[in-house]
């Protein structure tokens, strides 16, 4: 409670001497060594902001699309076709040989093991060991131990009246020894008790007056209002300092504005941009225009040549096949014929003669 008060008094306080005189020295010398810290704050903020944007995420999201494409994907794939199956014939498979194993064991080891504690080891331990161990603790051992137990009840209750009379007499000639030993002590420990709480009362004020007083002043008339100030000082230089910061970034994009900016704005209006139209308009169009019509020149080639070669190889088979020239083209080929040796017709397939090259007769099939 004391030093809670100590502090709402002490940051309530009203200024000293010592206050007013360091404020400004040390609200100059913290602005000095503040203003480059805020500077190189603010330059690595903005740094940090721009590799951010520029690097970091982009870099982030290709490392995902890289890491889902060679890791992720192959590795559900994986699980998805080969471990999952493998995993489920492995565990039918070591299903089956776990119930063949448990089948086995219990054929050649349980039921032999429970015939032969069932009719052997049952049977003869209740007739050979159960029954006479009985017969003798009914017959012989309990008469004897309660005949034992009669007599040694007797003599356990001589032994004790006796023990407890001698018992009786240590303990009352002990009691009175140590009543006088606690009454010794006693008037001992008061008078230390004494002694301690004057020492200790000594050596409080002691304290109290050579060290926690001074402490006390020195922290509430120096130490505090020195700290305050600093903290102060610390607090407006880092505004001052951010101010001073931005006005000179500010300042910067300026100068980068009009001597680079307003500059290449300049050389691209006037000169990139003419420039690029006249490229496009005098050499880039007709250059494109010349291209078209050469590659619809080279298709208009390539398709006369695919008609000529289709032409040509329809008159070869005519000439070799037989029968009537065969009409020219982009005229209509008539009703599609069988193929040699078939009765299929095949739209896309020439047209045969009825009769073979030897000018043989084809026998009719069916």
């Amino acid at each position: 409670m004391d030093d809670s008060k100590h502090q709402a008094l002490d940051r309530y306080a009203p200024e000293t001497a010592l206050t007013r005189l360091i404020r400004i020295p040390v609200r100059i010398v913290v602005l000095v060594v503040v203003l480059p810290v805020r500077m190189v704050w603010d330059l690595l903020s903005a740094a940090w902001h721009a590799s951010d944007r520029v690097l970091l995420r982009p870099l982030g999201r290709g490392l995902a699309r890289l890491a889902d494409t060679l890791v992720l994907t192959p590795l559900a794939w994986l699980y998805a076709n080969v471990l999952t199956p493998l995993g489920h014939g492995a565990a039918w498979l070591l299903g089956k040989v776990g119930q063949g194993v448990a089948r086995l064991f219990t054929t050649l080891v349980v039921a032999p093991a429970v015939a032969l504690w069932r009719y052997v080891l049952v049977p003869a331990a209740r007739y050979g060991v159960v029954v006479p161990l009985v017969w003798l603790y009914g017959a012989v051992l309990t008469p004897v131990g309660r005949g034992a137990a009669w007599v040694f009840g007797k003599a356990w209750q001589g032994a004790a009246w006796f023990l407890g009379g001698i018992w009786q007499g240590i303990a009352w000639t002990f009691g009175l020894l140590w009543q006088g030993i606690a009454w010794i002590f006693g008037l001992l420990w008061r008078g230390i008790a004494a002694i301690g709480r004057g020492l200790w009362t000594v050596v409080t004020w002691l304290v109290t007056t050579l060290l926690v007083t001074p402490a006390s002043w020195l922290y509430r008339h120096i130490l505090a209002p020195v700290g305050r100030e600093i903290a102060a000082a610390v607090e407006v230089a880092w505004r001052i300092a951010g101010y001073l910061s931005r006005a000179v970034g500010r300042g910067i994009a300026w100068l980068a504005r009009h001597l680079i900016g307003v500059p290449v704005a300049w050389v691209h209006r006037t000169v990139g941009t003419p420039v690029g139209h006249f490229v496009r308009d005098a050499l880039w169009a007709p250059a494109r225009r010349a291209a078209a019509e050469a590659g619809r020149a080279a298709r208009g080639a390539l398709a006369t040549a695919r008609e000529t070669v289709r032409q040509a190889r329809r008159d070869a088979w005519r000439a070799l096949a037989g029968g009537a020239v065969g009409a020219r083209s982009g005229e209509p080929l008539g009703v599609p014929a069988r193929t040699l040796g078939s009765t299929t017709t095949v739209p896309s397939a020439a047209q045969a003669s009825e009769t073979s090259l030897l000018g043989e007769k084809l026998v009719k099939q069916g």
